[in-house]
């Protein structure tokens, strides 16, 4: 297995990826990918027909889609103990609220965010039923901490951080208990300051 890309734009997802491969400490390159004919060239859509970053090439591995990408990598890359290992108890909170965070979580902010009414009548057709399930089954994750697998730091946390982080400072999400204390304690990790950094400081040559 060779070397890591990232393929990735300081104004997107890309983020949690290098914030990932911060809290790895692994060696990785980066390629930064405009938005607009760039992305959605025949170029970059050779790696991902979507035309959407991030994506991740690992070797001759192609890893598309976000949470997919940190996911594989916590699991390809053990040492750092980003995911509990499969026979480890807390591996179904793990996979739980990842998933949780990147389905439901994940729809019900952009159908906030865009406006998309959801009448009560349909709430059991879409996948986050309704806003405030949502928000209320999230305060859910946030009992027994620090985190969501107890006292250890995992990429399920890194990933629900990001998303709850970015769209309580966008408003779209209120404040409710344990909300941004959640959120201030995974935004101070050395990985996270250094990986966001470093898109700040890209965004600002750009």
């Amino acid at each position: 297995m060779h070397g890591i890309t990232l393929y990735s734009n300081p104004q997107s997802r890309g983020r949690m990826v290098h914030w990932m491969l911060e809290e790895l400490q692994v060696s990785y390159e980066t390629v930064w990918i405009r938005y607009g004919e760039e992305m959605k060239g025949e170029g970059y859509r050779v790696i991902n027909p979507m035309g959407k970053v991030p994506a991740l090439m690992h070797g001759d591995l192609l890893i598309t889609e976000c949470p997919a990408i940190c996911a594989y990598l916590a699991d390809r890359f053990p040492r750092p103990r980003l995911a509990p290992p499969v026979d480890d108890p807390r591996r179904a909170a793990y996979l739980r609220w990842f998933f949780f965070a990147s389905g439901p979580l994940e729809q019900a902010i952009t159908a906030r965010k865009l406006g998309w009414d959801v009448p009560a009548e349909r709430a059991r057709m879409v996948g986050f039923g309704s806003f405030d399930d949502t928000m209320d089954t999230l305060e859910l994750a946030m009992l027994g901490g620090p985190w969501l697998c107890g006292d250890h730091f995992t990429a399920a946390d890194l990933y629900l951080s990001s998303q709850l982080g970015w769209a309580m400072a966008e408003g779209i999400v209120p404040e409710r208990p344990g909300f941004a204390d959640y959120v201030a304690a995974a935004f101070s990790r050395p990985a996270a300051i250094r990986a966001n950094e470093f898109n700040d400081q890209h965004l600002s040559a750009a």
